[in-house]
């Protein structure tokens, strides 16, 4: 049974979108689930993802640390991390035992740790592999399982290497794609130039929804605005936002009215002044309950007022190691005082008003 939505934004709402209209990437050290419980304050709709997570490390031993999660959190998706048909199928049943809403596989990671296990885009190599591994997953699971992948691997631009990898998975029974719009170069680029230097090609993405009509599609890469997401929901089923959101979550607030229309209904009610109380509060339950210190929460909403007078001091406050050892609401109090004497003009801004890097 899924439990009952976060009681801060609790209006009901019956989606009848596709899942997969807006979603926030899996990002690896940032998507655990105290950001994605921050993210949920802002929308009820918008699907989250895990950091990826390694099959073999749910199974020996981290099965609680890596999938336990919040309830406010639903709708929420597990990625995993993989190349062995069996182990996936066990950690997929796991994450469906969980209460995870899907199980996604990672097909796009570059970095030299995933290669060295031959996982992640390496796998785009190996589609068969990659079919079998999906077909082990949805053998012993009710939830969706889907594959994020890339449009390609290295320097070579050929549209009929993703075409058959997407028929390769497919014929497994796999019907949701989120492609990453961009190569992954396997050797010279560290994972973060991954995500800048190849470029981004869009088109490959709509050439392959236009080709696979059937299935769902969404697009992940470089989309930083409402104008680029529009744009691409005119052409897919879905976008999948990565830096931006978290860097600049106040957008998040205003998704549900933007793009679920009437199941979206209005924006999250909550200002930000409300966000980072209730953002406090949590800090007090996950201490009293886990032992979890604050600055490992307060880390993933560093960017709540991006771009206004005064964030940089609010900011600083947070993370000020100086601090880590004082009450969560102590340090909230110095964070909101300071502030408001860096920025006494600030007026409260409401989700509706556009974020000013939108």
């Amino acid at each position: 049974m899924q439990p009952p939505p976060s009681p801060l934004c609790s209006l009901p709402v019956e989606p009848t979108l596709s899942p997969w209209r807006m979603s926030v990437a899996p990002m690896m050290d940032w998507t655990d689930r105290h950001c994605r419980y921050f993210h949920r304050l802002l929308t009820r709709q918008t699907l989250l993802y895990t950091e990826m997570v390694n099959a073999g490390a749910i199974i020996h031993g981290g099965t609680e640390r890596h999938l336990r999660f919040n309830a406010e959190e639903h709708p929420v998706a597990l990625q995993l991390g993989g190349n062995e048909p069996d182990k996936l199928a066990e950690a997929a049943r796991l994450g469906a035992q969980w209460g995870y809403d899907e199980i996604n596989l990672n097909c796009g990671c570059p970095s030299d740790r995933v290669q060295r296990g031959a996982f992640g885009a390496s796998l785009m190599k190996a589609p068969q592999l990659v079919a079998d591994c999906v077909k082990a997953m949805k053998d012993v699971v009710d939830v969706p399982v889907t594959v994020k992948h890339r449009i390609g691997i290295d320097k070579v631009e050929d549209y009929g290497f993703v075409r058959d990898f997407i028929g390769t998975v497919a014929d497994a029974g796999c019907t949701v794609f989120i492609v990453h719009a961009r190569n992954a170069w396997l050797q010279g680029l560290s994972p973060k130039e991954n995500r800048d230097v190849p470029p981004l090609r869009y088109e490959v993405v709509h050439r392959l929804k236009a080709e696979f009509p059937q299935f769902t599609i969404a697009i992940n890469g470089g989309i930083t605005t409402d104008a680029v997401v529009q744009e691409q929901l005119t052409h897919l089923d879905g976008v999948m936002i990565g830096r931006e959101a978290y860097h600049n979550p106040w957008w998040l607030a205003r998704w549900d009215q933007l793009y679920y229309g009437e199941q979206g209904g209005v924006p999250c009610p909550l200002t930000r002044e409300e966000v980072e109380l209730a953002m406090v509060e949590y800090m007090e339950r996950e201490a009293a309950q886990y032992g979890t210190p604050w600055p490992h929460i307060a880390r993933h909403m560093l960017g709540l007022r991006h771009s206004l007078p005064g964030a940089r001091i609010w900011r600083q406050v947070w993370s000020n190691h100086l601090l880590k050892d004082r009450p969560a609401r102590e340090v909230h109090a110095l964070a909101v005082q300071s502030y408001a004497n860096a920025a006494p003009q600030l007026q409260t801004e409401s989700p509706t008003q556009p974020a000013s890097t939108i």
